[in-house]
């Protein structure tokens, strides 16, 4: 079985997070789900891992918090979005936040269907690398109707 990993960072200040993230995780969780059922039909394993970023990490770096991968790219890379910032919350203080922008909408918490999007996306390259088709072994038969 292939693997897909999707991996999400964000702030963790003293056991709490900002609204964003923590809206972005239950978004996640929805997301993840979906993507275990649908790529599992493929034979595409799903694995899911959340990293914390401390304080000091976030202050060097605010926009790697609530910051999403799939298969080592960050979502955006995957659906022709943008990343941006915003002021969020105390938790988060003074520095501003990650935001995704994707067809002139800017999203300050990521919507399952983004992530979702995303993924599907992401896997279909995985899928693309590893089946083959009959064109591939430089056939040319056009009598059979399921090859080229």
């Amino acid at each position: 079985m292939k693997t897909f990993k999707i991996k999400w960072q964000r702030l963790v200040s003293e056991g709490q997070t900002c609204p964003r993230c923590r809206t972005t995780g239950e978004e996640l969780k929805k997301a993840v789900s979906s993507l275990k059922e649908s790529l599992n039909l493929l034979g595409i394993n799903v694995v899911f891992e959340k990293e914390e970023l401390s304080v000091a990490k976030f202050k060097e770096a605010p926009l790697q918090s609530n910051m999403i991968t799939l298969n080592g790219k960050p979502l955006e890379k995957w659906i022709d979005g943008k990343v941006g910032q915003s002021e969020c919350c105390d938790v988060c203080g003074p520095n501003d936040c990650r935001t995704t922008t994707v067809g002139g909408k800017t999203y300050e918490e990521i919507p399952a269907k983004l992530i979702i999007k995303a993924g599907l996306i992401a896997a279909s390259s995985i899928v693309n690398k590893t089946s083959k088709s009959c064109c591939d072994n430089g056939s040319t038969s056009t009598s059979d109707s399921s090859c080229c």
